[in-house]
């Protein structure tokens, strides 16, 4: 099992173009991931900005802190070295006097200063002779004072401090951060010397680093258990959800027996139990339906075959005295033909309850047979031909395609276009009819094409309902009995096929029946269903008076 997965892992790694695509889809589809996402998001947003603010708070108090430090040891050093200076009872005039004085100061400024990196620079331009000479420590580069901290230094009085950060070089070549104080130093009767001390602030940087370090440690520490939280809370929430939603769907199903397993007394424990007795009122009252409903079949079924002896003798005696109506008298000569043709339409009926309660019980069976569709539309129209000039249309054959067989039940698919055939006849209000069949490597579809009054678009959705009809009003001419688009749409499916209509009032309606060449699903048809706008004419706007058949052989 671990190859596979490692496979997939690497493949999905290597895919880095589809990421975005796979997060979006996560994105919308996982709601733990969304929340998880959306929670990490956020917590990790109030951390930095925590750690952000701590650091910088302790950032600002360590360097304060170490700079209070650091003036108050350069001031009492420099105050107690001026006392110095000024005690000392000077008996020689002489510079190498001077000079001694300086730097017999020098050893305890720096430590009570605490620094040892220092630099003494003469103030003015006029250079006494007992002056003693600027002097720096090893180390103190003079570079690292900038001009507005001499010029302070050197224009201010002897009791202000100044100082400014600099970049201290250390021995290695590198540089660690620190700050340089500047000050005045008053020598008797010589003048003031710039004093200024140069102060390591390595150790405070460091102090500062380890707690950024460990801020960001806690912090990411902190993200990833908020985050393994939120997965462990969002899951124990969302899982019941995901099982109520899969058993949601085999309940869509049909598979009404699958309950959610229930564990607790919390509120989805009590969704739960709600759910499953929802579930159990739905399959009860299914079960009532569905036992109802095979009552219904039963009995029409029952019904069905109990009249059609009683229907066959009245059949044949109306059929002798519709074969004898010319020795009666006008009256009962009409009144045989009526029963006569009243007699079929009861026959017809019959056979299509029976029809109807057999694709009810599911007892229908198919007898595939390889059968050309064109074929078997151009025995159709011949055989309706004479109906079809009773009521006065053309009917019309184009069929570029479906010559070569298919397997179908060639009785129940001309049952289908005898109906849509005879439907376009009845309400084709004597405008041409086309028929037009074509096929493609997948499907093979037959069209029906009227320009009669047509149907609105509520008509159309319920134009297969049984005993339905858009205008209850209007007489039947042809004696149909309201079931045959119903069972010609059974017929379709049952071949694993569709049938769908187009219609709108004033411009006709087209039926498109679509079947599948090997027993796959239809998802499109050869044969558009709304037909193009230099299709959809009157009658005599086509120009056309006879009936044209036009092919090409093609498959």
């Amino acid at each position: 099992m671990t190859g596979p997965v490692v496979t997939s892992t690497v493949r999905v790694i290597r895919d880095w173009r589809s990421w975005p695509t796979r997060l979006a889809t996560l994105w919308r589809r996982s709601l733990r991931f969304r929340t998880v996402l959306l929670t990490v998001g956020l917590t990790a947003l109030a951390i930095l900005v925590a750690c952000v603010g701590m650091a910088l708070a302790i950032q600002n108090d360590l360097f304060q802190s170490r700079l209070n430090q650091v003036l108050e040891s350069s001031q009492n050093a420099t105050i107690a070295a001026q006392k110095t200076l000024e005690s000392t009872v000077d008996t020689g005039e002489s510079a190498v006097t001077r000079q001694n004085l300086l730097t017999s100061i020098q050893q305890p400024l720096l430590q009570q200063a605490s620094s040892d990196v220092f630099a003494f620079y003469r103030i003015g331009t006029d250079i006494s002779p007992l002056a003693p000479q600027n002097q720096t420590s090893r180390g103190f580069d003079e570079s690292i004072l900038s001009p507005g901290l001499r010029e302070q230094v050197q224009n201010g009085d002897s009791g202000s401090q100044w100082w400014q950060s600099v970049a201290l070089p250390t021995s290695g070549g590198g540089t660690v951060p620190g700050i340089v104080v500047g000050q005045q130093l008053e020598i008797p009767d010589v003048g003031p010397y710039e004093l200024y001390l140069a102060y390591d602030f390595a150790s405070p940087a460091q102090t500062l680093s380890f707690v950024q370090f460990v801020l960001w440690m806690v912090g990411i520490v902190l993200l990833i258990l908020i985050g393994g939280i939120a997965w462990y809370v969002l899951r124990s929430v969302t899982t019941p959800i995901g099982e109520a939603a899969d058993t949601s769907a085999k309940l869509a199903s049909g598979d009404l027996g699958v309950r959610l397993d229930v564990r607790g007394d919390d509120e989805l424990a009590t969704l739960g139990r709600s759910f499953n007795a929802m579930a159990d009122s739905i399959q009860s009252q299914i079960k009532e339906l569905a036992d109802l409903s095979l009552v219904q079949q039963r009995f029409v079924s029952d019904v069905s075959h109990e009249l059609r002896t009683p229907l066959t003798t009245i059949r044949l005696a109306a059929d002798m005295l519709n074969d004898r109506r010319d020795d009666f008298d006008p009256a009962t000569a009409r009144a045989a033909e009526l029963l006569h043709a009243q007699v079929q339409r009861f026959e017809t009926l019959l056979t299509d309850l029976l029809e109807i309660s057999r694709y009810d019980a599911g007892s229908v069976q198919l007898e595939l047979e390889p059968t050309s569709l064109a074929h078997l539309a151009e025995d159709v129209i011949a055989s309706m031909s004479q109906l079809a000039q009773q009521h006065g249309s053309d009917v019309r054959l184009v069929a570029p395609g479906g010559y070569s067989p298919v397997d179908m039940d060639p009785r129940r698919i001309r049952r289908i276009v005898r109906n849509l055939l005879g439907n376009a006849i009845e309400h084709g209000e004597g405008r041409p009819i086309v028929i037009t069949v074509d096929s493609d490597q997948r499907t093979v579809a037959l069209g029906v094409l009227d320009y009669g009054m047509g149907m609105l678009p509520a008509d159309a959705e319920r134009v297969f309902d049984r005993f339905w009809r858009a205008d209850p009003s209007r007489k039947r001419t042809i004696g149909g009995t309201g079931l045959g688009l119903s069972i010609a749409l059974g017929d379709a499916r049952l071949h694993g096929g569709t049938l769908a209509v187009w219609s709108e009032p004033g411009r006709g309606s087209h039926f498109v029946l679509t079947l599948p060449r090997d027993g796959s699903r239809v998802e499109g048809s050869p044969i558009p269903l709304a037909p193009r706008e230099g299709e959809v004419a009157p009658f005599g706007a086509l120009g056309l008076t006879q009936p044209i058949h036009v092919s090409d052989g093609a498959s």
